[in-house]
């Protein structure tokens, strides 16, 4: 790797770096609601570029059909598909137990908060 043989001095170092400068970003106005935009981006405001909703917090955004899309040819074999869905119904069943153990312990706090509130009255 080449080595300098003597230090660069400042004002060769100042000579050198005079053209590295910061430049402004290209600005535009949106056509839509005409604010001030960076140039070739979404409009933040208002979610539009070139005219058309692209953003998903512009209001009128509709997303692209997946079905116009052609449809990829899956490398996945039916075996695999199939237990991917057995795993989901699993998952689901597990989730629907949970909740039926949850509801008799929300009847028996009921019970007790009864209980209390007739020891209180008498």
């Amino acid at each position: 790797m080449a080595v300098p043989k003597k230090r660069t001095g400042h004002s060769a170092q100042g000579k050198r770096r005079s053209n590295w400068k910061a430049t402004k970003p290209e600005t535009a106005k949106c056509p839509n609601c005409g604010a001030t935009v960076l140039a070739h981006t979404v409009c933040m405001s208002c979610g539009q570029y070139k005219g058309k909703v692209v953003s998903i917090k512009a209001p009128g955004y509709v997303e692209a059909d997946a079905a116009a899309k052609p449809a990829k040819k899956s490398t996945k074999s039916k075996k695999s598909e199939a237990k991917a869905e057995t795993k989901v119904e699993e998952v689901k069943t597990e989730a629907v137990e949970e909740v039926k153990v949850e509801e008799p312990a929300a009847e028996a706090v009921e019970e007790v908060k009864a209980e209390a509130e007739e020891k209180t009255e008498e």
